[in-house]
């Protein structure tokens, strides 16, 4: 029988950190609820979650020294899962109502607003991954439960061979947007897994998959 996974939900003051830890346990993790550094870096897997605004969740990530815990489980190949704000973080930059406020830098490209005339975008919606996505395999079809007025609107990373480009998913509220992204051991959703029903589950269930 194989050893069920240990997922660390990084707890540093933002973001629904219980509900995102009872998903990954219905999705079979093992699941730690802390900001503590070497729980952080040794488990299989980390969950960044985020709510509210940019350069609030910065400002908290950066107290418990999030940012380098993010970074050095990075450049170890060890997996991350940005969630909502946690995955806006990891652009270069958030631009919120004038605020221009420089983030974990992990992807190029800023987040701005949405260019809809109804914010923020609350409520399911579709998606449209790559071919090939592991977070969501099996569920391509699927609706997934958003909230936010801001997203990742550009792609601009390039792809050296021999590594491999990453899958990106799009959705659609007053023009396209990032919905999720696989590079390597970074993954993030802009929706919330947590909130969005037996998809959700799944595609955590997925992404536990990929855990060493």
């Amino acid at each position: 029988m194989s050893r069920s996974r240990r997922v660390v939900v990084l707890d540093y003051g933002s973001g629904n950190v219980h509900s995102a830890a009872k998903a990954l346990e219905a999705a079979g993790a093992e699941v730690e609820v802390t900001a503590d550094r070497r729980a952080a870096s040794e488990a299989d897997g980390l969950l960044v979650p985020g709510v509210g605004a940019f350069k609030a969740v910065m400002e908290q990530l950066r107290a418990v020294r999030g940012d380098e815990i993010i970074d050095r489980r990075l450049a170890g190949g060890r997996p991350v899962l940005g969630i909502c704000v946690g995955m806006q973080v990891l652009f270069e930059r958030g631009v919120e109502r004038g605020v221009d406020t420089e983030g974990l830098g992990e992807w190029p490209g800023a987040v701005t607003e949405l260019p809809a005339a109804v914010l923020p975008h609350m409520g399911w919606n579709t998606v449209t991954p790559d071919a090939g996505s592991v977070l969501f395999d099996g569920i391509e079809d699927e609706r997934f439960y958003f909230v936010h007025s801001f997203a990742a609107q550009q792609w601009h990373l390039d792809v050296i061979p021999p590594f491999p480009g990453p899958k990106l998913t799009w959705a659609e509220h007053g023009g396209p947007f990032l919905a999720a992204v696989e590079n390597g051991p970074l993954s993030a959703t802009q929706f919330h897994p947590e909130k969005s029903a037996d998809a959700g589950i799944r595609l955590l269930s997925n992404w536990i998959g990929t855990l060493g």
